[in-house]
């Protein structure tokens, strides 16, 4: 079985940055997070994360990912081990510092850089596959480059076999001519690479040990190493620079939307539109130019998502509408509701079937039950409310009282007049209807009409 090998040990000079290259995000997810997507593909036995600078978060990086990828069920993901490369000396450097967990691994190992996040799973099966049946003991993935700058350039004899690797810093002109680059992703047979690491030096422009020299290496000793040209250039390309990595979240922006608007999802402006890697839409749903959505939102068929509204691990049913300007985070709508414009439903909310949440309205923590209206002006925090309440403009549910946030009830068929202010813990029975301007402070019987400051029972309602 194959296992991976992650290289997550860098902290990226060229980034301009205190944190670990492989920590930052494109599409929502750390650099290493999106390697660690395709990694999985392969269903290694396990897989070898390199950490370096900020080795605790890089860690912690890996493991969200995996847990996201699986679940959380920890027995579907492939063994998770980490490595510490206590001094950054290049990428065979990085290999070294593995060598201990290696040497007991007799299978194929997988080497893949963690800044290059929009390699497929497909690629390293293929890598795997074709490793295995040329039975080389090393296999270089390369390809073609208009610009290749900066990269390793591939060296081949007459006969199309490796000659050398040469890096951008020891190339001849003659070399940097050469358009075929190595991209730095790799499979070799584990006994086969640790001897070849033996004869790794630093005698070179950067002082470093060099895991382009391993295929060289490998071949004066006998081995057999094989070239493997890719077909996507952009697929393979990693991250240096700032610029980079938004050209990057640009390309992968645009390979989500395709995929979204071939599964039947209308994206009226993808220039303006971003979404997450991780979210889902059903078939027949529309989104409007400027809209965000993050995280692992899953959204429904037949739903509109209207302008400038940004949502955040949501979970929406079908046939919702979104209107205008809302900002909706770690919230479930369900079929049919209407939300906005202008509202934002905070962590914990849960609106039900057919209920509005209309203009500036404000919903945390709260369940809304289904055909509940809240159409203007409202906060409601820390309440639940039944089905069919109308809740009157102005309203608010009065939760903290400078010591603990306290609950809102609201039975079926309650109508809430306007400006109606509801000083939690309180009860609005079933059938009840308080007057504009009251303020609640005591339990409401079921169908009884309350009003004033304090709101006090007038009579009971047929």
């Amino acid at each position: 079985m194959t296992d991976v090998m992650i290289l997550a040990a860098g902290l990226g000079t060229r980034m301009k940055s205190r944190r670990a290259k492989v920590l930052h995000e494109i599409a929502g997810l750390p650099l290493v997070a999106h390697v660690l997507r395709a990694a999985f593909e392969l269903a290694p036995e396990a897989i070898l994360t390199v950490v370096g600078h900020q080795a605790d978060e890089v860690e912690r990086a890996v493991r969200d990912q995996a847990a996201r990828l699986t679940g959380g069920n920890e027995t579907a993901s492939p063994a998770l081990q980490f490595v510490t490369q206590t001094e950054q000396r290049g990428t065979g450097h990085a290999v070294m510092a593995a060598r201990d967990r290696l040497a007991d691994r007799l299978g194929p190992l997988v080497i893949v850089t963690g800044d290059a996040p929009l390699i497929e799973g497909e690629t390293l099966k293929k890598l795997a596959a074709v490793h295995r049946a040329e039975r080389n003991d090393a296999t270089v993935l390369t390809v073609m480059m208009d610009d290749p700058t900066g990269y390793g350039r591939i060296i081949r004899n007459e006969d199309g076999s490796l000659l050398r690797c040469v890096e951008q810093r020891d190339g001849s002109p003659e070399e940097l001519a050469v358009r075929e680059v190595g991209v730095s992703i790799y499979s070799f047979n584990i006994p086969s690479l640790l001897a070849a690491l033996d004869r790794l030096t630093t005698d070179n422009a950067q002082g470093e040990y060099y895991l382009t020299d391993v295929p060289s290496i490998m071949q004066q000793q006998g081995k057999r190493v094989g070239l493997l040209c890719h077909s996507s250039a952009e697929e393979v390309l990693g991250v240096n620079t700032r610029i980079e990595l938004a050209d990057l979240e640009r390309k992968l922006r645009d390979r989500k939307l395709r995929e979204l608007m071939l599964s039947g999802v209308t994206i009226v402006d993808p220039a303006t539109t971003y979404i997450h890697q991780d979210v889902e839409l059903g078939q027949d749903s529309v989104i409007d130019p400027q809209v965000i959505i993050e995280g692992a939102s899953r959204i429904g068929s037949g739903c509109t998502i209207q302008s400038w509204t940004r949502l955040k691990n949501v979970e929406i049913g079908d046939g919702v509408t979104v209107r205008n300007s809302c900002v909706i985070e770690d919230s479930t709508i369900r079929d049919g509701a209407t939300i906005g414009p202008f509202a934002r439903l905070r962590a914990g909310t849960e609106i039900g079937e057919k209920a509005r949440i209309g203009n500036f309205v404000e919903v945390k923590k709260s369940k809304i039950g289904r055909g509940t209206k809240a159409s203007h002006l409202t906060y409601l925090g820390d309440a639940t409310l039944g089905d069919r309440v109308n809740i009157g403009a102005g309203t608010v549910t009065c939760n903290y009282d400078g010591v603990r946030k306290n609950e809102t009830i609201i039975e079926d068929d309650v109508k809430i007049g306007s400006d109606t202010m509801l000083v939690a813990p309180v009860r609005v029975g079933r059938g009840s209807v308080t007057g504009a301007g009251s303020v609640v402070t005591k339990d409401v019987p079921p169908d009884s009409l309350a009003v004033g400051v304090p709101a006090v029972v007038k009579k009971k309602l047929k």
